[in-house]
């Protein structure tokens, strides 16, 4: 009696057929081949490879690209992660450097959480939750309650927990802006629900049109769908725009006149080069103020994080999310859906009470602290100009001025033979051309479609992380040859 052979439970056509659906291009096929080129170099390998290193400008990763750690952060964790180093005060402050300040605060930390090894409550130790509400209330003015700070496993899962609270059947949709920071869209398909995009307008420095944001609303409600929430990223990723005061107050009072749940993503709060940041939570009161009863309905949910800013701690996945005007019932649930989870890194807390309580000026860290912080600021808007600067001199490369983030966004025209040759080859024109620019440089960006574009446009992504300019020669010389290849 023959016996059919073993066969596997799993493949491609049984597996939940939503994660199959969900796209990110950020760490997508072009990452995948970049990786490649840099384990062939790192092997010695790779002679026949036009660069001898690649750079990495697709990923808001910035201790990869070499940025420093801030020295108070690091020294601090590591007490938390080896607390018999605080029985050698004096090795640690006469022989390493450490201050006094540093040591006090891991000691501080260390009652909160008694070891990062151990789990904490699921919404995150009650000191260090503490310490968030504080900075909010610094930042805008107005008081923060600790029972609505969420510590989370960085800004994602905060976004992650969000929707799946939101999204209760296929028929829920969410708006997202379009050019959009992949995390939404892929994290919709998954869970079966509807992205309802809503484009910047790339004319006015990449801000929302309120014109734009209502006629988008009105159409997904025509078709049915019911639009629970709207989704802002400001500053911007991809596009490196910083939100003006009006734009913030417009879509306030479009979610206050629709019921729209509001998730204001401001991970990049601190990396604002052109005006200043003003927080969701900010104009929110300040509207409450100034019009009471007109929105004290609308729910707010905004997330902050240490993976970017100048702290860059992207590994140790740190972030807080912050609830406005939830429903205590729904905010209960919110709490039992992070339970599950059982509690964020307890190190990646202890890294964001540092980020929302770092040294003040007259202690002892601070001179150092403030020299490293100006030092990546500085450096961060040094690149972004000089990457902006070539680009303004590119043929056929349209870019706005940096305003905040870690991005650049560019737009470029493609001459018709380069888009008939990627046509060939099975690929959209950005993404042809971003393949063509890893290959010939080593310089890894993310085409625009990746993040979605207006029909008819094409963009790229870059990130202005990479230390020194060389690079940016690179993408320069690059793009004459692309253009004389297919001209």
């Amino acid at each position: 009696m023959s016996s059919s052979p073993p066969r596997r439970a799993l493949n491609i056509s049984n597996i939940n057929p939503h994660v199959k659906e969900a796209k990110y291009a950020v760490r997508g096929e072009l990452a995948v081949r970049s990786e490649e080129y840099r384990a062939k170099l790192a092997k010695g390998e790779g002679k026949e490879l036009p660069f001898d290193k690649v750079i990495a400008a697709n990923i808001g990763n910035p201790q990869q690209l070499d940025q420093k750690p801030i020295t108070f952060f690091r020294q601090v964790a590591s007490l938390l992660e080896n607390p018999l180093l605080l029985e050698h005060e004096d090795v640690l402050i006469n022989s390493l450097g450490y201050k006094s300040d540093v040591i006090s605060r891991a000691k501080t930390l260390l009652k909160e959480v008694k070891s990062v090894g151990a789990y904490s409550q699921s919404q995150g130790a009650p000191g260090i939750r503490e310490s968030v509400a504080k900075y909010i209330e610094r930042r805008d003015g107005y008081p923060a309650e600790v029972k609505d700070i969420y510590l989370s496993n960085g800004a994602s899962s905060g976004v992650n927990t969000l929707l799946h609270i939101i999204c209760a059947n296929p028929n829920v949709g969410v708006m997202v802006p379009i050019p959009q920071y992949p995390l939404y869209t892929a994290t919709l398909a998954v869970l079966d629900a509807k992205c309802v995009p809503y484009y910047l307008d790339e004319s006015q420095s990449w801000g929302t049109s309120l014109q734009e944001i209502r006629s988008s609303y009105d159409k997904a409600v025509a078709e049915g769908t019911d639009v629970k929430a709207i989704a802002i990223i400001n500053p911007g990723n991809p596009t490196g725009a910083s939100l003006p005061a009006e734009d913030i107050r417009s879509v306030l009072e479009f979610a206050a006149e629709k019921s729209l749940v509001v998730i204001a993503d401001e991970v990049y709060q601190t990396n604002v080069f052109i005006g200043e940041f003003i927080s969701f939570k900010k104009a929110l009161r300040d509207l409450q103020k100034d019009q009471p009863g007109k929105f004290d309905h609308v729910e707010l949910a905004s997330l902050h994080s240490v993976s970017k800013g100048m702290v860059g701690e992207c590994g140790h996945r740190g972030g807080y999310f912050e609830l406005v005007g939830f429903d205590p019932e729904v905010a209960a649930e919110i709490y039992k859906f992070i339970s599950i989870q059982l509690c964020p890194p307890v190190l990646g807390q202890c890294i964001v009470e540092l980020m929302v309580n770092p040294p003040k000026e007259g202690e002892p860290s601070y001179e150092l602290y403030k020299k490293e912080y100006d030092g990546i600021f500085g450096g961060l808007k040094e690149r972004a100009y000089a990457l902006y600067e070539a680009f303004k001199q590119m043929e056929g490369v349209e870019i706005s001025e940096p305003q905040g983030s870690m991005y650049l966004f560019p737009t470029i025209t493609l001459p018709q033979k380069a888009v008939e040759q990627a046509k060939k080859e099975g690929r959209k024109p950005d993404e042809f051309y971003c393949f063509r620019m890893l290959d010939a440089t080593g310089v890894c960006v993310v085409a625009g479609s990746g993040f979605g574009q207006k029909e008819g446009t094409l963009h790229f992504r870059t990130t202005f992380l990479a230390p020194g300019t060389e690079w940016v020669g690179r993408i320069v010389e690059f793009h004459k040859a692309f253009l004389e290849e297919f001209k």
